[in-house]
């Protein structure tokens, strides 16, 4: 039998063993090669990770020092952002714990599933609580990845409308600064001369140049004065038509101005309106000179697409040479191609039937050994029928064996318990007949006395109106009578009683 069994697990390991090395080395390579990938992801995640927490603690260390510097003038308003600070460290703090305990719940679940399959046992109820526990941290992993991303997407996007505010701020600023900084030069330098910038001047015409220096110059398109002012001022300019008639009228409309400064901003107006004009003539002939370099440009680029047409036509026919000397090459290319597959099936299809012979020996050798194994089981199977059969034959006459002599016994026993219960039902009779006779005696000798007392008396029906003994033996012991008293209280007697 053990012989058997060694047979058949040499031929099934033979079988695992081919079907290992034609298949199993391939598949290992393949593992190894997936676990070496994923180390390489992590050693690259844990690096890029170590790079990030380094920068984070440069920038804080930065912004450390600039905003929250004690001798700084702004320390006031930087004590909120400060506050602000430790609040959301604080939250950060409370959430890195939440999410550890996460991990270490789902890696406590992992370890008990661990604990179970070391001590595995072919049971429906253990497999059971396997499934159930998969299950459980399935559903713990899904719900930490959906919640870390639901977190991941509103960080994005709190991080989108923070990068879009912070823009908008810093074009704010910008511009603040950019307006403040020429207010304070024309404040403070009215007659300093402000360089154009340099790509202005190179690319723009001169009269353009010179009226935009002429207003840095002078203090914009107002003369340096406010708005107010320079509209009453155009007001009274044009009603007069630029005449000096209107400097009276200027003066009553302009209360905070003196002559003298009215006399300096019609000077200005009028230079700035020679400017302005000249900057429009060059506008218009720089738009003219534009139009036509355009129109040469024009010609040109048409001139250039004819001579590029011309050539590519060219091209196209010498390339649908080139295709087509290509196309004679690769017809012969493919007809050897073609030749070459047809020897190639031919050897292909020679080796094919040699390997179907091969495979149907392996099948039928394979056949035999199965056909063969098939008989060795089915002998250890009579056997075996055989003996388990000629065992229970020989548990039956044991058990037989063992019945006959229970009844044997049970009767020896039976015959004790009976002659036991004959005597106790013997004694029983023999107390119940000496009880029957004690009672006899008893009644008789109760009659007998029953006789003696007996008291035969006669109806008399006057002896209800006669005394009773106890009374006539009270009057006898009675003293002699009193004098009856003058008076005495008493009771009615009734009729029945009355003359006794």
């Amino acid at each position: 039998m053990a012989a058997l069994a060694t047979a058949v697990a040499a031929a099934a390991g033979g079988q695992q063993n081919d079907s290992y090395f034609s298949t199993g080395g391939s598949g290992q390579q393949r593992q190894n090669w997936k676990m070496k990938a994923e180390h390489a992801k992590k050693a690259e995640f844990v690096r890029i990770a170590e790079k990030l927490r380094t920068q984070l603690t440069n920038i804080e260390k930065d912004k450390n020092g600039h905003l929250y510097n004690r001798k700084s003038d702004s320390r006031v308003e930087y004590s909120m952002l400060e506050e602000l600070e430790h609040k959301m460290t604080v939250n950060r703090k409370t959430e890195k714990t939440k999410i550890l305990q996460q991990l270490s719940k789902i890696r406590n679940n992992v370890k008990k599933l661990q604990q179970h399959l070391e001590d595995v046992k072919h049971t429906s109820e253990f497999v059971d609580k396997l499934k159930e526990m998969m299950e459980e941290i399935e559903n713990a992993i899904n719900a930490f990845k959906e919640e870390q991303r639901q977190t991941y997407e509103q960080l994005l996007k709190d991080e989108k409308t923070a990068v879009n505010e912070l823009s908008v701020f810093e074009k704010k600023v910008e511009l603040w600064v950019l307006s403040s900084s020429t207010r304070e030069k024309v404040l403070k330098l009215p007659s300093a001369r402000i360089s154009v910038d340099k790509t202005l001047e190179n690319h723009l015409p001169e009269e353009v140049v010179e009226f935009e220096r002429f207003l840095q110059r002078t203090g914009g398109r107002q003369g340096g004065w406010d708005d107010y002012d320079h509209q009453n001022f155009l007001k009274v300019w044009t009603k007069h038509k630029g005449r000096l008639s209107y400097m009276d009228e200027a003066l009553e409309y302009l209360c905070g101005r003196t002559k003298k400064e009215v006399e300096q901003h019609d000077k200005w107006y009028r230079e700035y309106l020679i400017l302005q004009e000249r900057k429009k003539e060059s506008i218009k002939k720089w738009k003219e000179t534009q139009q036509q370099e355009r129109e040469g440009n024009l010609k040109k680029k048409e001139k250039s697409e004819r001579m590029l047409k011309k050539e590519w036509l060219q091209h196209e026919e010498a390339q649908k040479q080139k295709a087509e000397e290509e196309r004679k090459r690769q017809q012969e290319a493919i007809e050897a191609w073609k030749k070459q597959k047809a020897i190639a099936f031919a050897m292909e299809q020679a080796s094919q039937l040699k390997l179907e012979e091969e495979m149907k020996k392996k099948q039928l050798k394979e056949r035999q050994r199965q056909c063969h194994m098939k008989l060795l089981l089915e002998r250890y199977t009579m056997q075996k029928k055989e003996k388990e059969e000629l065992e229970k034959l020989e548990k039956e006459k044991r058990e037989e064996t063992k019945k006959e002599e229970r009844k044997k016994i049970a009767a020896a026993e039976i015959s004790k318990f009976q002659e036991r219960d004959l005597r106790k039902l013997q004694r029983k009779i023999q107390q119940k007949q000496v009880k029957e006779a004690e009672k006899q005696e008893k009644e008789q000798r109760l009659a007998k006395l029953r006789e003696k007392v007996h008291v035969r008396a006669a109806r008399d029906p006057s002896r209800l109106r006669r005394p009773t003994r106890g009374w006539e033996e009270r009057t006898k012991a009675a003293s002699p009578p009193a004098p009856p008293p003058l008076h005495l209280p008493r009771r009615a007697v009734p009729a029945w009683r009355r003359g006794l």
